[in-house]
């Protein structure tokens, strides 16, 4: 008999066994991909809530997702409809905004939801509140079990965000987490390694719980508001960019507006689109039509909703695909 003594470094064969587990033939993967692509045919993905847009993106599973866009240009807005869509669509949704109190986001979903304005004059009487009243009830019984809210505003600790995450993926089973934005999840702006360390951790739980994570970002400032973005133009760290498997950016056509308050229906720009959602990188798309696509919005006051056509109808959002509110 032979005894194997504490004075063999164990350590060197633990990496070595590793590495050699993890290096495997080319071909091993062969089954992999054919699974994979019978698969697509039934697989249901995620999508924007435009139809026009189904083509051209998707949300993946265990990727991460930026949304970037100027102050004041709607990433919010357009995140806060993006997560009712999802709702629609049978996934379960956590938003974590450290910039608005969960009742005030709660308040812009459920016009969103509702498609009116609730200030309106016809919503002031008795009667027109006891309508919204009503509606606004719907609305929480159609989030129950599918909408949870982080409530915590201002700066939070990375660590935290990251138990939170783990908790909402593991605990609740949800499928896509907001969070809003990156620069209350990391102390400074020019913590660049703060920043990097951060976003690697969200990518690592996306892959590991197999969920997908919204990150809203802020841009640098601009020249001017009427500049186009590019995902170069992301404040802080370089490797955020690398590092996302999406990015879109959140683009207000202030030329157009300047236009119309200056010269109404006679402006020369009033056919063009009130938004553009920009898709500047979409790593795994594996469709036949541009997979990084430049949607043209238009904004539907009333309902505080972007529409993918000028003089469309609010969507519905316990319809999907979505149809006009009713």
């Amino acid at each position: 008999m032979q005894l194997l003594t504490d004075e063999i470094d164990f350590r060197i064969y633990m990496k070595e066994t590793d590495a050699q587990t993890k290096v495997k033939r080319a071909s091993d993967y062969i089954e992999a991909i054919k699974e994979r692509l019978r698969g697509r045919k039934t697989e249901i993905g995620t999508m924007l809530p435009w139809p026009k847009t189904h083509e051209n993106f998707e949300f993946r599973k265990g990727e991460v997702t930026l949304w970037s866009g100027q102050n004041g240009h709607g990433k919010s807005l357009m995140t806060t409809q993006i997560a009712l869509s999802l709702i629609g669509q049978g996934q379960k949704v956590c938003i974590a905004s450290f910039e608005m109190k969960p009742a005030t986001t709660m308040q812009r979903a459920a016009r969103m939801w509702v498609g009116l304005n609730p200030f309106c004059p016809e919503f002031q009487e008795e009667k027109g509140l006891a309508m919204l009243d009503d509606l606004y009830e719907q609305f929480g019984d159609w989030t129950d079990d599918f909408l949870w809210l982080y409530d915590q505003m201002g700066t939070a600790n990375s660590e935290t965000i990251i138990g939170m995450v783990r908790y909402c993926a593991k605990v609740l089973n949800i499928d896509h987490i907001f969070i809003d934005n990156l620069a209350k999840c990391v102390k400074g702006e020019d913590d660049y390694n703060g920043q990097k360390l951060f976003v690697d951790e969200l990518t690592a739980v996306a892959r590991d719980y197999n969920i997908h994570i919204h990150l809203v970002h802020h841009l640098k400032k601009p020249a001017n508001e009427y500049a186009i973005p590019d995902k170069h133009d992301n404040k802080g760290s370089g490797s955020i960019t690398d590092q996302v498997d999406n990015v879109m950016l959140v683009f207000r056509n202030k030329t157009k507006e300047d236009d119309v308050k200056a010269n109404g229906s006679f402006g020369k720009n009033n056919a063009e689109p009130d938004h553009y959602l920009l898709c500047r990188k979409q790593r795994n798309y594996e469709g036949s039509g541009e997979g990084e696509p430049t949607i043209k919005l238009w904004f539907h006051r009333d309902a505080q909703q972007y529409i993918a056509e000028a003089g469309d109808m609010p969507q519905w959002f316990p319809a999907w695909p979505h149809v006009a509110t009713p």
